[in-house]
């Protein structure tokens, strides 16, 4: 359904999912050198995962929905632990390092359901 549309939407959908998750990750975790390189690594982990998917034998239009919606689903995923983040940068901007950041289960949960979820979603958009 959605690759039947041109590729050109597809690049633009995977960018502004790109541009929000990196958004949404710059002003959670306040470390110049996070948002300095976060999107690179994006960059790069995106592209290899749309270039081992062609590889593979997967349309390019599929791979792109597919990356788009799993990053859209990791930012609404990480949202409940965005305090949690300022709080840890802000501690590491001070100089403070624990021996161990303790994520909650139930956010970890909800990070994992609502990416496979949108990547599900993508799946069936895919058909």
């Amino acid at each position: 359904m959605l690759t039947s549309v041109a590729t050109e939407w597809l690049w633009l959908l995977a960018i502004t999912a790109l541009v929000i998750h990196c958004s949404a990750m710059a002003k959670w975790v306040p470390i110049q050198r996070v948002w300095t390189t976060y999107p690179f690594i994006w960059v790069v982990c995106g592209t290899g995962a749309v270039s081992y998917g062609e590889w593979r034998g997967f349309a390019l239009e599929n791979m792109l929905l597919l990356c788009s919606f799993a990053l859209i689903g990791l930012t609404i995923g990480m949202y409940p632990t965005r305090k949690l983040f300022a709080e840890w940068a802000h501690e590491i901007n001070q100089g403070v390092t624990r021996e161990r950041y303790d994520y909650p289960r139930s956010h970890l949960a909800f990070c994992g359901v609502s990416v496979l979820f949108m990547s599900a979603a993508a799946i069936l958009l895919t058909r």
